[in-house]
């Protein structure tokens, strides 16, 4: 098999690809021709094991991502796998792999929700998975302005200073949570909060939400007028979102929307549910992270390196 570390895997990805593969996973899932298991936990007292695994028959590969979480550090691999043979093909860290198929799914769901011009965008977070989501958000709209909020006045001046060079767009550092939502085309979510940090009151009329910081039901990141302002949600998976999205359940539980309402993203990408309806509507994107997303992307991992002969060889 061939064994990938972290190093490796971040040469071998661009963000554009990403998003061309995940956008075909979401389409295979949604034309039968890709499975997706939802993500099982198991814990000691001291450590959390996250399991989640796909099938992209229509790629040729199966694989699983399972990682660590613990206070001191999350570790993360993808085993991928032939789809015809069962023959492990590589083994390969996954922490930067993992950001950057999270960032292409909120861009998928950007280039099918959000307006076409869209050109303004508020983040809430300035961590890794936000840096992701920036990326792939300026890679399928034109963004010209960055409005950027996190508690940390310090992490909010790294990330702009990095974050405008690598996207060569305008930055600001602002200082209320509000400012990040107002008069905002796009907003984004990617935090580690346990309670609601965007409000609906902040929300114009005609932005999009990518919502993606939370896969637990205890926590959620936008509250529930933030949930009636969006006249369409999709979510990445219905039958994961029931039991991750602490977003949404609450939601459901106080009756302010139904599941039956809720599409799929890749229902949307194929046609068979519709995206934004209308120019002014809100709409609202639920990540909570698949596992199809992570065998596309290791797909992508794996050729490349056989292409350009990265990684080390291994019997097993």
């Amino acid at each position: 098999m061939l064994l990938l570390n972290e190093d490796d895997v971040r040469g071998l990805l661009t963000m554009s690809a990403v998003i061309e593969a995940v956008e075909a996973g979401f389409r295979q899932l949604a034309l039968d021709e890709a499975e997706n298991i939802p993500r099982t936990r198991c814990r000691t007292d001291r450590v959390m094991l996250h399991l989640l695994s796909a099938a992209a028959k229509g790629v040729g590969y199966l694989g699983y991502k399972a990682y660590t979480t613990s206070r001191e550090a999350a570790r993360f691999h993808v085993a991928l796998f032939d789809g015809g043979t069962g023959e492990l093909l590589a083994l390969m860290e996954a922490d930067y792999l993992g950001q950057v198929r999270t960032g292409a799914a909120s861009g998928v769901a950007t280039k099918y929700l959000a307006r076409p011009d869209a050109s303004t965008v508020g983040i809430f977070g300035t961590g890794k998975q936000a840096k992701t989501q920036i990326e792939a958000v300026c890679a399928v709209r034109p963004v010209k302005r960055v409005h950027v909020y996190s508690r940390s006045k310090e992490n909010r001046r790294r990330f702009v200073e990095q974050m405008s060079v690598r996207c060569n767009v305008e930055m600001i550092p602002v200082e209320c949570p509000e400012l990040a939502a107002r008069g905002q085309e796009i907003i984004i979510t990617a935090t580690a909060a346990t309670e609601p940090v965007l409000r609906g009151e902040w929300i114009d009329g005609g932005a999009h939400l990518n919502v993606v910081g939370s896969n637990y039901l205890s926590k959620a990141e936008i509250d529930l007028a933030a949930v009636q302002q969006a006249a369409r949600i999709v979510v990445d998976s219905k039958e994961q979102a029931t039991i991750e999205a602490g977003d949404l359940v609450p939601a459901v539980e106080a009756g302010v929307m139904k599941w039956a309402d809720i599409a799929e993203l890749g229902d949307v990408i194929v046609g068979k549910a519709p995206g934004r309806r209308t120019p002014a509507e809100v709409t609202l994107f639920k990540s909570v992270g698949l596992g199809i997303e992570d065998v596309v992307t290791a797909g992508l991992v794996y050729e490349a390196a056989k292409k350009k002969g990265v990684g080390r060889r291994v019997e097993f």
